[in-house]
């Protein structure tokens, strides 16, 4: 009777989905941190004409390319942690 009760319950079929979900959401990262690598070059001399920034410019440049290698390897992880529960 429980077992029953369990099959037609919404929230396990949304349980199994889970993993499927967190592997997607993990490329999308993966995708958007090589988009920041991608983008970093086309943006940076726009940024430097930017009188205010000028002088911080090193550490605008090590912020952009953190942020890309933190998304990359947060959805690297994502995924290989996600995909062996698949």
């Amino acid at each position: 009777m429980n077992s029953e009760k369990l099959d037609n319950n919404p929230k396990d079929s949304m349980f199994k989905n889970k993993p499927v979900i967190q592997v997607i959401y993990g490329i999308a990262l993966t995708l958007a941190g090589i988009g920041v690598f991608y983008r970093i070059p086309q943006v940076m001399p726009k940024v430097e004409q930017i009188q205010q920034f000028s002088s911080v410019i090193g550490f605008i440049r090590f912020s952009f390319y953190l942020m890309g290698v933190l998304l990359i390897g947060g959805g690297l992880k994502k995924i290989y942690g996600n995909y062996k529960k698949l």
